[in-house]
């Protein structure tokens, strides 16, 4: 068989959401990236392979945003018929053709080389070319869910439950145990013009009355994520046991909604049924911290706050379809936001592995938070940036911590991640610029420092926004000529909007995937001549991002941002105008 050999910076396992914004982070950062993932689509659970949706922080304005938000609204953009193929376009491309990232797809983790408590190489079987892949690298992260690299590497981790008195958690059982949260096989329903008819395949369970699944609501506009089992079996190494009954499952509740009852679903169609489970729960690495149910409930104000969460305590009975007697998930209230520190995010026994996703170190209270694919999503954000800053420094995970951790912090909310109870760091020049603005209303006026806050959302009822007139103009102006690199500016994408990043239901008459109406479309930039006169810098035509970077590269003694069109809205909303 062919073997080839990859030398990186960065290898990441896992090509899900956390792997992509994991890679596309450092890489962006300026370390060379290798990502290694096991299937043909990137995306993991939110892939056309498993389709389920990206959910986040609850509350408003709590919406992550970074690089989950720039493909959600590259998303909306190009995919306005929610289509799964175009969704896993976006993902791919955003890894393969961004600069300083080799991608290896359809590639298994097999085996990883030791030195000591270092990992020095992974190997993995592709199977598409019959390749065997060894990859070294001085920093490597798993984001495989499964978390393959820990027993591959001795690296220590737990699965199951604690038992309520380790950590003092009111949610945990009485006793430990090895029981997880289950997996589900999810799927998608299309409405057409006509009646349809469903033969089920005779190996379908049999669902005749409402009794036979109490409290499973399988009304249109759920995504079933109740068809779920196996979190009172071994979550990985049954996995391919429980697809086949989960398989009976959903063809045979889809069978009740088709034939046994008024559902209303005469002209309804099964569009796609997933082959492969949607997991929730595997093994957790042990890193310096380890997230409780505590540090939860308190808010998680760490001084190595990277991430934050905010969705319930969403905790799934192990039983999954067999449990009976009440709802088959318990949601404990969370409060959102609540910060997530890096220390949780890299091993305590290998020296150079991160862990992030579903995988990181977190009890089972916690992880029932923390596992959703928004929350894993700003985590491998920070985790990819945290490896392009510890290849720079030459550290390890623990060194950033000890010695970087606010280098780590001011480059994330620079990214547009937003950390919880810190403020972004404003340019000197722009702190020291004249800042005004040809508006004339009061309340432009006295909104107009919130351009330069550090703050780009709304945050405790306060807007931390400026709204403007289209054509007006927002100008920067310095006491002598300056050199300006760039230009940086954050305009509201919506981040209250009640859509998923896709369906799992199509009407005929439903097309709520547009590009948000308040956000800014045209803009240009001009700068200060010495004359006194004002150029155009640039003209933006066509932005359906929230995030706007723009190279100026000119000595000026000002610059000035001019909204000229939105995506609907009369008025544009500006949370950040920056400029160094």
């Amino acid at each position: 068989m062919r073997e080839v050999r990859h030398e990186v910076d960065f290898c990441i396992v896992g090509g899900g959401m956390t792997g992509v914004c994991a890679a596309i982070a450092a890489a962006r950062n300026g370390a060379k990236v290798l990502l290694m993932h096991d299937r043909p689509v990137l995306g993991g659970n939110a892939s056309s392979e498993i389709r389920m949706w990206i959910c986040g922080a609850h509350g408003p304005d709590n919406r992550e945003t970074g690089i989950l938000e720039e493909i959600q609204m590259e998303n909306l953009y190009r995919n306005p018929n929610s289509n799964y193929s175009i969704w896993d376009t976006i993902v791919y491309e955003k890894v393969r053709f961004e600069k300083n990232i080799k991608l290896l797809m359809n590639c298994t983790c097999t085996d990883a080389k030791m030195d000591g408590n270092k990992i020095e190489s992974i190997m993995g079987w592709q199977l598409t070319t019959e390749t065997w892949h060894t990859v070294s690298a001085k920093l490597f992260s798993d984001c495989s869910g499964d978390s393959i690299l820990a027993p591959l590497t001795g690296a220590e981790f737990r699965i199951g439950r604690e038992a309520s008195s380790e950590f003092n958690e009111s949610i945990a059982p009485d006793v430990s145990d090895k029981k997880t949260m289950g997996m589900s096989c999810l799927f998608q329903l299309r409405e057409t013009d006509r009646p349809q008819k469903f033969i089920p395949p005779t190996w379908a369970n049999k669902y005749k009355t409402d009794e036979d699944f109490p409290l499973r609501e399988h009304h249109f506009g759920t995504n079933f994520w109740w068809i779920e089992l196996g979190g009172d079996r071994d979550s990985i190494h049954d996995t391919e046991e429980l697809k086949d009954e989960l398989l009976k499952i959903a063809y045979g509740v889809w069978d009740h909604i088709k034939n046994h009852g008024d559902h209303g679903a005469e002209n309804y169609v099964i569009d796609w049924i997933g082959f492969l489970p949607g997991k929730r729960e595997s093994r957790r690495y042990i890193g310096d911290h380890i997230i409780t149910q505590n540090d939860v409930e308190s808010g998680g104000k760490f001084d190595d706050i990277v991430a934050y969460g905010g969705w319930s305590m969403d905790d799934h009975f192990p039983a999954g379809m067999n449990h009976r007697g009440s709802y088959p998930t318990i949601f404990h209230p969370a409060p959102s936001p609540y910060g997530i520190p890096f220390r949780s995010l890299y091993s305590r026994n290998i020296e150079n592995l991160f862990c992030a996703g579903r995988n990181i170190s977190a009890t089972h209270a916690a992880l029932s938070s923390t596992r959703v694919m928004g929350t894993c999503s700003i985590i491998g954000q920070a985790v990819g940036t945290a490896a392009a800053i510890t290849v720079k420094h030459s550290l390890t995970p623990r060194g950033v911590y000890n010695e970087k951790i606010s280098e780590l912090q001011t480059q994330l909310m620079d990214d547009d991640c937003y950390i919880p109870w810190h403020k972004r760091e404003i340019s000197l020049l722009a702190r020291n610029a004249t800042l005004t603005t040809s508006g004339a209303s009061e309340s432009q006026v006295a909104q107009l420092e919130n351009l330069r806050n550090g703050l780009d959302r709304p945050i405790g009822g306060e807007s931390n926004s400026c709204v403007v007139e289209l054509g007006e103009k927002i100008s920067f102006e310095f006491e002598k000529p300056e050199f300006v690199s760039e230009a940086r500016i954050v305009f509201d994408s919506n981040l209250n909007r009640k859509i998923h990043n896709l369906n799992c239901i199509y009407r005929l008459e439903e097309n709520e995937f547009v590009v948000q109406p308040q956000l800014v479309k045209d803009f240009s930039l001009e700068f200060l001549t010495d004359d006194a006169k004002w150029e155009v810098a640039c003209e933006i035509c066509n932005n359906y991002q929230r995030l706007v970077t723009v190279k100026i590269e000119r000595t000026t003694k000002g610059v000035r941002l001019i909204p000229k069109a939105t995506w609907g809205a009369e008025q544009a909303n500006i949370f950040s105008f920056d400029v160094r």
